[in-house]
């Protein structure tokens, strides 16, 4: 537990903590064509979701090798991908096809402990499980992923999948302790930060210590459960850099915000396990807290532990996400999700500085 006296504004702190962990129920992914590259100029991570939009692609990620891929059903546009300088991968289901099969988990397995989000390298929309999900829950679950096929990648996750609050260093309200996730401002220079929404219901008021010590302000704002955001504006003098807290002595300025790719390298910082790194698998998940359902979320193998709700998630100078939760810890590894930082943004009107 980190020194509550220490500089609150550390403050990009860490991420909800979930950890899912070894896979059964595994379906096979269906064997794929091998991608083909371009020979044009590079294609950004935001010119390939523009362009997968465009061609109603199944998705797109980051290779190993640093490179946008973009998955299709046809030659006319793997030859769209690749004359834009990225790489095509001929898959078998389509966008349509995948959305389908998301759309009927939505209507039929909002079963809590469950979440799912499509995944574009295995071209399937995976759907996790965690302990609390046996006997007629598990049922029910199967039964529905069983009539969807292969589309659907089954993996049953050690812990239980849930929003996470703790004790320690961090933002403290509602004798809880959750993570700050971005210091923000709006166009008239009043400044904010940004947490997670299960942690700003529980509080209007919040501050850099336990026992309602050093003041940091008010709620204005929360969303949970549908989204998992709230801003909080400050009300003291406390100083609130726009950089996120490396747990080492130093820190990360943060100065634009985005959403990440699949597949690429992502960091969280939290006040509970420090800054911890993993790669994105997913993007618009949908977890089924006991609490409600969140969507839209950014799912990856980062972990993460109680107390680094509301946390970072970045890369270099970029915002990309809040804690939300997950399921596991950070001795046996696991997978987090996040609220995209974008949203939020949005909605109140304020930007990363």
């Amino acid at each position: 537990m980190t020194n509550s006296r220490s500089p609150l504004l550390r403050a990009a702190v860490r991420a909800a903590a979930a950890t899912l962990l070894g896979a059964a129920l595994i379906v096979p992914a269906t064997a794929q064509a091998a991608p083909v590259g371009g020979t044009g100029p590079a294609l950004s991570p935001a010119a390939a979701e523009t362009l997968a939009a465009e061609l109603d692609s199944p998705g797109a990620y980051v290779d190993d090798s640093g490179r946008m891929v973009v998955t299709v059903t046809d030659g006319a546009a793997a030859a769209q991908v690749r004359a834009k300088g990225g790489v095509a991968k001929l898959v078998t289901r389509s966008a349509a096809q995948l959305n389908a099969a998301t759309a009927e988990l939505d209507r039929l397995a909002r079963i809590p402990g469950t979440a799912w989000s499509t995944d574009p390298i295995t071209n399937q929309v995976v759907v996790t499980a965690d302990d609390t999900v046996t006997g007629a829950k598990l049922a029910k679950l199967k039964a529905v992923t069983d009539r969807l096929g292969d589309a659907v990648r089954v993996e049953k996750v050690a812990g239980t999948l849930s929003p996470t609050i703790a004790g320690g260093e961090a933002i403290y309200g509602g004798g809880s302790r959750c993570s700050l996730g971005f210091n923000v401002r709006n166009s008239a220079g009043q400044q904010f930060f940004l947490t997670a929404g299960h942690c700003t219901n529980l509080a209007a008021t919040w501050y850099a210590s336990p026992n309602n010590q050093n003041l940091l302000g008010t709620r204005v704002g929360s969303s949970f459960p549908g989204n998992d955001y709230g801003i909080v504006r400050y009300d003291s003098s406390i100083a609130r850099p726009g950089s996120v807290y490396l747990y080492n002595g130093s820190y990360q300025d943060i100065t634009s915000a985005a959403t990440p790719s699949v597949n690429q390298t992502v960091y969280r910082s939290g006040s509970t396990t420090g800054v911890r790194s993993g790669r994105v698998l997913g993007l618009n998940a949908t977890v089924n807290y006991a609490q409600g359902s969140v969507s839209g979320l950014i799912r990856t193998n980062v972990c993460a532990q109680g107390g680094d709700s509301g946390g970072s998630l970045y890369a270099g100078t970029v915002a990309y996400g809040l804690t939300s939760g997950g399921s596991g810890n950070c001795t046996t590894g696991g997978q987090t999700y996040f609220q995209p930082v974008v949203e939020p943004l949005s909605v109140y009107g304020v930007s990363v500085y």
